[in-house]
């Protein structure tokens, strides 16, 4: 965990993935913090079968830079491809595909603009995210989410 110029702790994907299961049980950031301390964390049973024990070492190597993440967001140190679809999922509850065609991989999704802007904050360098109107089922865009291509 290290934090950056523009003040956001950076966490690694895979911390970043258990954090945001943990919000999505609906835990608030006093809650999280205080549950993950304890280590007083649930069994996952989702097809991602984290080990929320991870979430307690973290807090124990630096307490002020786990709580800043928690309250006040953090960046990912590094994306993958695969790793923004799964944020995506756990954070937002949105399924997303992906394009794997070399030279041509991405991710698509259909997302809010508040979701886009959350997705954008956490979002580590090397990446590009367009985005076009979408009106169907409710989403105002369509979303693509590339790496940055060196020409």
């Amino acid at each position: 965990m290290t934090d950056d110029n523009a003040g956001k702790v950076k966490l690694s994907q895979s911390d970043a993935l258990l954090l945001e299961s943990l919000r999505g049980l609906g835990w608030t950031d006093e809650e999280l913090l205080t549950r993950v301390k304890a280590g007083e964390l649930p069994p996952d049973e989702s097809e991602f079968e984290f080990d929320y024990r991870r979430l307690t070492e973290l807090q124990a190597e630096d307490p002020a830079q786990f709580k800043q993440a928690v309250a006040s967001g953090y960046r990912i140190k590094y994306n993958t491809i695969r790793g923004i679809r799964s944020w995506i999922k756990v954070a937002l509850g949105k399924e997303a595909m992906l394009e794997l065609a070399e030279g041509k991989e991405a991710v698509e999704a259909r997302l809010a603009d508040e979701e886009i802007e959350r997705l954008e904050s956490v979002l580590s360098i090397g990446w590009h995210l367009t985005k076009a109107a979408a009106e169907e089922d409710g989403y105002e865009f369509y979303v693509k989410i590339e790496p940055v291509r060196q020409e």
